[in-house]
C-alpha cells in the first residue's frame, strides 16, 4: 500500500493525512491527528526567501544568433515599410507634397518648362520601392553583424570566461 492509503481494517471515518510533525510524547494518541496545528519556530523568518543563481554565458551559438537576428530584422524591415507608407499617406492627405511641389516647380521652372515635379518623384510606388531596398539591405547587414558579433563574443569569452549573470526569483 502507498503511504496514506487506507487499510481495509481501518474504520470508515474522515481521512486525516499523515502529519509531518508527530504529536508530542505526552499528548493523547489521537491529538496528533485531530487538533495539532503546526506552529512556526520562534526565530523563523516571515518574509519569503529570494533564491539567486549565478550563471555564466560562456558561448553564443552563431547559428541560433543568425536565425534570431534574421527574423528580428525581417520584422523591423516590415515595420519600416509600413511606417513609410503611413507617413506618406498622412503627408499626402495634409497636402504637403502639393504645397512643397508647387513651390519647387515655381523656383526651378522657366517660361518654356514647368520645373521639377516633386509629386511624380515622391509618388507612393517610388517611396515604397526605395524603402523596400533599404529594408533588404538592413536585413542583410543586421544578420551579418549579429552573427559576426556572436563569433567575436565567443572569442572574447574564451579569454575572460564570458558574462556572469545573477538571476533572482521574484515572489
Amino acid at each position: 500500500p502507498l503511504p496514506g492509503e487506507r487499510q481495509p481494517q481501518q474504520p470508515a471515518g474522515p481521512y486525516h493525512p499523515p502529519q509531518a510533525y508527530p504529536a508530542a510524547a505526552g499528548a493523547a494518541p489521537d491529538a496528533g491527528q485531530s487538533g495539532s496545528v503546526r506552529r512556526p519556530r520562534t526565530g523563523a523568518r516571515t518574509t519569503p526567501r529570494t533564491r539567486k543563481a549565478r550563471l555564466r554565458v560562456a558561448k553564443a551559438d552563431p547559428w541560433s544568433v543568425m536565425k534570431v537576428s534574421f527574423l528580428l530584422s525581417i520584422a523591423l524591415g516590415i515595420c519600416t515599410i509600413v511606417a513609410a507608407s503611413v507617413l506618406w499617406m498622412v503627408m499626402d492627405a495634409m497636402g504637403v507634397f502639393t504645397t512643397v511641389g508647387g513651390t519647387i516647380s515655381e523656383a526651378t521652372g522657366s517660361n518654356e518648362s514647368n520645373g521639377f515635379d516633386l509629386q511624380s518623384f515622391l509618388s507612393l510606388p517610388h517611396v515604397l520601392m526605395f524603402t523596400a531596398i533599404i529594408a533588404v539591405i538592413d536585413v542583410v547587414l543586421a544578420t551579418a553583424l549579429a552573427t559576426l558579433g556572436a563569433f567575436i563574443y565567443n572569442l572574447s569569452a574564451g579569454f575572460v570566461g564570458g558574462i556572469e549573470l545573477t538571476l533572482a526569483e521574484d515572489e
